[in-house]
Parts: C-alpha cells; structure tokens; sequence
C-alpha cells in the first residue's frame, strides 16, 4: 500500500487553480482572513469599529456568513455612515459572546434588527472624528464634512481618518448622533460585491471542516437510528483493530433541545479511520418509544385529522352561514412531507477542553446559544467558553441547533485532548432536526359572481415546540398565522388546528412554516379561480382586496397595496398571459413572510410526462435595500431551493428509522435543471425586512399551478416525483 496522500479541498482548489493558470492564489491561517494590524495606534469609538492610523479600517460582523452576504451588508452600512473608503475596511468576525447582541443568524433578521444600530456605530465614530478634526484645525465642527475616509473643511484642506486617530481618542463618545440622508448613501442600496468572494474563490477561506489544531483528534459517531434510543450495549473489538483508530467511547444523550442523541463516538488519528471505525462498530440499541413511527401511516391519521373539527385558532364573520348560502363549495386537501437542510458541508465542529476552560471553532448561525449550552455542559462559566464561528458551508437553519459542537465538547473532555466531531452526510439526513410535515384541508364557498365569502383552512403538523416542550402536540399559534393572516377580503373565515404528536426532532427549515402554508394557499387560491372562471392574476388581485393595512401582534404591519404591487410587476415582467409554445404554461403564487412581499410567475413545459421549469420571475419588495446583489443572490437561490423541495424533497421513516440517507435518494435540482431566474427588487424608503427566506414559499405553488395550466392536472401532494413529472 502506497502512503496516503492529506489533499485537503483548499489545496485542491489551489491545484486546480495552478493548473488553469487562471488563479492568483493567497492563503490566510486565521479563520476569516483577516489581517494583523500590529505597531498602530488604534481608536475603538464603539464595540464594531476600529480605526487605525495607518488609516485600515476594522469592522465586526457579528452575525455568521453562510453564502447570505451578512458580512458585507452589515459592515457596509457603518462604513457607509462613516463616508468611509471601502477598500480600507477589514472584516473581523465576532466571537460567540452576549457583547455584541443577539448572533442568532436566521429568521432573515440581520439586517432587520441590526440595520439602525449599525448606522448608529458609523454615525458615532464619524462625529468623532469630525470633532477631532475640529480641535487640530481651531474651526467650528459645522465647517466639516467627511468623504472617502477623509475629513475635509470648507476652505479644503482635508485630513485622512486615520491621522485623526490620536486626537479622537481623547474625546467623549457622543450618545446623540444625526444620520445622513438617504440620498448621500454610497454603499447601502447599491452592488457591492461579498468581502469574501475573494477567499471563496482561492480557497483560503476556512469552512468548520477545514479548522486543523496540533494534536487535534478526529470523530465519528454512530447514533441509534430510532431517534431518542439509546445505546444498549457494543462491541468494539473490530473498530479496535481499524488502523488509525485509538478509542472507543460513549457519549450521553442529553435531555435538552439541543442536546446531542448520544452515541458511540470512534476517536481516530485522521476522518477516514473514524469513519471506517464506525462502519465496523457493533451496538445494540434500546429503540425506544418512536420506534413506532411510520410517516405513512402518520399523514394517514393527520389527515383524518384535518377532516374532523379542530381547535378554532381565529375566526372572521360566521363560516357555517357562508357555506349555507353557497352558490358552490369547493374543498381540497393538501399533504407535504418531512425536509431536512441537508446544507453541502455537514455538521461538524471543533472543540478543545483545558480543565474548566473550552474553545470551540464551528460553522454556527448561533454562537450564543452554543456558548450557554457548552457552558451547562462542562457545567463552567461562560467567561470560560469561546466559539469562534468559522464560514458556513451552508446552513438553512440546521446549524441554528448546536447538538454537534456538545458533542465535540464530550469527547475532547473525555479524550483530553482537542477534537473535531464530523458528520457523514448520512448522519445528516438521518438524525437532523427535520422541518414538519404536515396535512391541510381547505373548504371555501363560492356566490353566483364566482365571488370568495367563505375559506375554511384546518391543518395538522407535529410543532417545533415539541422539541422544546416534549408531548406538544399541535401546532401554536405562531405557526398558524402565516395560514390565518392570509390577507384575503373574505368576509368569513375561519382556521383550526388539528392533532399531530412529534416523533423525530422538528426544526426550523428556510421559510419555515410558510412552506406548507404558502404551497396550500396558493394552490387552492388558484382552484378557485378556475372554479370561477377568473383569470389567476385577477382572481388573486381581487382576493386580496382593496388597499389597506393589515394589524398583526409585531411592530412592522403589512400593506396589502405592496403585495398586490409586487404580483402585478411579476405579471408583467414575465408578460403573463402571453402566448406559449404547446405544452407550455404559467402559474403564479404571491406570500408575505418574515415582513417582506415575494411574488413569481413561473414559465414551465410539461411534454411526455416531464416537467421542466424554463423562466422564474420573481419580485420582491423587503423595504429598504442594504446591498442589491445580495437580495438577487438570495432570490435566486430561493429559487432554486423551492423548486428543489417541489420537486424532491421527501424524508420518510419506517419504524422508527428515515429511509433516505445522502443526495442520491434526497435529491436537489441540479444544473440542467435550474431555470432562467429574473428577478426586480422593489424601489422602497421603508424599513428593511427580510431576505434570505421570503422567497422560497411562492416557488412550488407557482409551479403547479403552471402544471395544471398545461395539463389540466391538479398536484395536492409534494413531491412532484412521486407522481412521476421529474
């Protein structure tokens, strides 16, 4: 046998890079690249910002980068509060530490919560400076303006940022501070390409499973395949004898929402021999209760659910008499199954225990709440614990849930040494936290003037609360309301919820509950056009009635005006009603999620059997915009992640066990798949909402409403390939 060869993929990268010619490569040993600003004087106006006389510029991103541009955005708009130059700003990613304010990087809420403090941190530092300037030139503060990371006075002369370090330094830090106009912005709401595009194409960029630290051991875990079983017993003589393999060890269940499943864990000199270790593991399991669980036979009792009467969650006027009074009555039941993230790098994670002390270096959406739960663990004091939070290689809310770095943190205390746990992509798809599934049962009531007075909507879905209260059993109020504030002018309705105990963990899965909701909604919506014999475009319009602002429980309320807009742009970006080739057609859905209005107007073939999706136009309008080539980016995958799950997505158990195990049986659309994207992003001076989630729930309704536009045919259930289309 040959030596094996250690080809780490930055090293590939470089190799392939090398040989194209086409790549000038730079490597970076720390975990964001960032540079070293030694021999300086340094000015830190505030907890994200440090200015240096050499004049670079450190700013502190304190959410995760997981390809959503966070570290860019964010930054961006101190710097662009400051009139800072852009070429100067270095990027440091902050620690998991309560200093800097909620780090939970999902719910699309970075730029929603952060965008008016970190206009604050800019505005701050450049009244600073502006009063520095003003000490060493004697002249009144009015008399200055800052542009391009420079201070500059009415008679012009000008001062570079950072020969005002020394000076500024000295100076009280002002609570009061006055933004700048919208209209002298020079970064927010333009392109501004991603900081790190750079160190992603050169392969300097250092994901969770690149993260190497001398004596580091490596970890494989084999978990019950029943979720929740525990281990009975094993056998370790055939792992013992894997080479590269040093121990064998069992690490604890720990009953909390984020606790790990428990396991074997096989400890090994390199990946490889862990993996091979565990393969040759014997274990016997106690199964436990969910060995039971058939997800066939679940949606079976969910939906019989959902065709008996639920918990009313809201009620409007009086359903009962709309359905008397009915000129005509149309019901449908819709079913999604289980989706799991299946993100292309798996969980995996770093941690190294000195005594009462741990680092940790993961790829995390929630530094924080990995810190408390280390801290619990090794039962220490968070001053104790450090997450440095590495680049995500995906995420979509997976790695919101910190089971994986707890359980690096066992073994490098159990081990005594700094370890690094990583998972097989089967493990992933297997023991994840999967988003719900769920079933739906629709009944509205039609006038003769084909006009909606009745909707009845009763759905049935194990809650993600059952992972943080075990025996919920139906769905809470929060995930009814993306179904009961549909923001329709139907004069009654009403929303129930049925029965649906939780067998597996249940997470939180990229727009979340909106999935399920907007797919039924807009499914439905479009049956009753055709009921009506209304075109879809302007039934929906119609539906949603006259211009009006719609009260919910949070601060930002939504406009029923701005979500007709973003639909009648779809429309006309994709020209709809236009004339198709045979075969060819166009559907349409429009949701309001995580405060932001998406539409899309879907252009599909379906010839022979077999679906192909040519043209997506999708139309968002998140108020104000940070960095355009973002939110593009972001739609476009929304995109491509809602056709993925309309077409594939379908996790399964069976006794107690998920069947699908890697992409081969949990597939994701793939290149030749991938449609024409286009996407417009609503011009907007209000408040900036969400971006990376609003996208995904209009995707797989606009696409079977174009089926049944091409066909005739009618889709209820996801996925589509069950029905054989893809």
């Amino acid at each position: 046998m040959g030596t094996i060869m250690n080809i780490s993929r930055r090293s590939f990268i470089k190799g392939v890079g090398l040989a194209s010619g086409g790549l000038v490569l730079g490597c970076n040993s720390s975990v964001f690249g960032d540079k070293k600003v030694e021999n300086l004087v340094e000015f830190n106006p505030n907890l994200f910002v440090q200015l240096n006389s050499d004049g670079s510029l450190i700013l502190v991103a304190s959410r995760s980068e997981m390809g959503n541009g966070v570290r860019t955005s964010l930054t961006s708009v101190i710097a662009d509060e400051m009139d800072a130059d852009w070429s100067k700003v270095i990027i440091k990613q902050g620690t998991g530490d309560a200093k800097y304010g909620d780090q939970n990087t999902d719910g699309s809420r970075s730029i929603r919560y952060l965008y008016d403090n970190m206009r604050k941190m800019g505005a701050m530092t450049k009244s600073m400076l502006i009063s520095a300037a003003a000490i060493i030139w004697k002249v009144p503060e009015s008399e200055i303006t800052a542009e391009n990371h420079y201070v500059i006075h009415s008679s012009g002369k000008k001062l570079p940022f950072g020969d005002l370090v020394e000076t500024a330094k000295t100076l009280e830090v002002p609570t009061d501070v006055k933004f700048k106009s919208p209209k002298d912005f020079k970064y927010i709401g333009k392109t501004l390409p991603s900081i790190d595009i750079d160190n992603y194409a050169n392969g300097s960029a250092v994901f969770g499973l690149d993260k190497r630290i001398p004596n580091m051991k490596f970890v494989a875990i084999k978990r019950c395949p029943v979720t929740f079983g525990t281990v009975k017993s094993f056998d370790k003589t055939e792992t013992l004898k894997v080479s590269g393999v040093i121990d064998v060890i069992e690490i604890p269940r720990i009953e909390k929402p984020f606790g790990p499943l428990g396991g074997v864990a096989v400890v090994a000199s390199n990946t490889w021999a862990a993996f091979k270790g565990k393969e040759a593991l014997k274990v016997e399991w106690n199964y436990g209760d969910n060995q039971v669980y058939d997800s066939e036979k679940y949606m079976k009792e969910i939906t019989a659910n959902v065709h008996k009467k639920g918990k009313v969650d809201k009620e409007v006027g009086n359903i009962n008499t709309a359905f008397r009074n009915a000129d005509k009555i149309i019901e449908s039941t819709f079913q999604a199954p289980h989706l799991v993230h299946a993100p292309m790098e798996v969980p995996n994670a770093v941690a190294w225990v000195q005594g009462d002390t741990c680092e940790v270096w993961a790829p995390t959406q929630a530094p924080q709440s990995s810190r408390k739960e280390v801290t619990d663990f090794l039962e220490t004091t968070e001053d104790k614990v450090t997450i440095n939070i590495t680049f995500l290689g995906g995420g979509f809310g997976r790695k919101s849930k910190p089971d994986y770095i707890v359980e690096a943190v066992a073994v490098s205390k159990a081990i005594n040494a700094p370890a690094q746990v990583v998972w097989t992509r089967e493990d992933d798809i297997q023991h994840s936290y999967y988003h719900t599934t769920s079933a739906q049962y629709m009944k509205a009531s039609l006038d003769k003037n084909g006009k909606v007075t009745g909707w009845l909507h009763r759905f049935a879905l194990p809650s993600i609360m059952s992972t943080f209260q075990p025996g919920t059993d139906e769905a809470q109020g929060w995930e009814a309301s993306s179904a009961s504030g549909v923001p329709f002018d139907i004069p009654n309705m009403q929303f129930e919820i049925g029965k649906s105990p939780a067998h597996v963990r249940i997470g939180w899965l990229r727009s979340v509950i909106n999935i399920p909701h907007g797919f039924s909604i807009n499914v439905f919506a479009d049956e009753l056009a055709h009921e009506a014999n209304v075109d879809p475009l302007e039934f929906r319009l119609n539906l949603i009635g006259n211009d009006r602002i719609e009260e919910t429980e949070n601060p930002i309320k939504y406009n029923t005006a701005r979500l007709k807009n973003v639909l009648k742009i779809a429309a006309k970006n994709a020209d709809w009603g236009k004339s198709l080739p045979e075969g060819h057609a166009q559907g349409l859905a429009v949701h309001y999620s995580f405060f932001s209005y998406v539409a899309s107007v879907v252009e599909v073939s379906v010839i022979n059997d077999k679906l192909k999706v040519h043209n997506v136009h999708s139309v968002i309008d998140c108020g104000t915009v940070i960095n355009r080539d973002t939110v593009k980016s972001q739609m476009e995958g929304a995109a491509v992640f809602g056709m993925s799950l309309a077409y594939y997505g379908k996790i399964t158990a069976k006794d107690g066990t998920i069947e699908q195990s890697n992409y081969h049986d949990y597939q994701m659309v793939r290149m030749p798949e991938s449609p024409n994207v286009h996407v417009e992003i609503v011009e907007s001076t209000e408040d900036p909402t969400g971006v990376g989630e609003p996208g995904v729930p209009v995707i797989a309704p606009a696409i079977v409403n174009a089926i049944f536009k091409a066909t005739g045919k009618r889709y209820y259930n996801l996925p589509l390939s069950e029905y054989g289309l893809v």
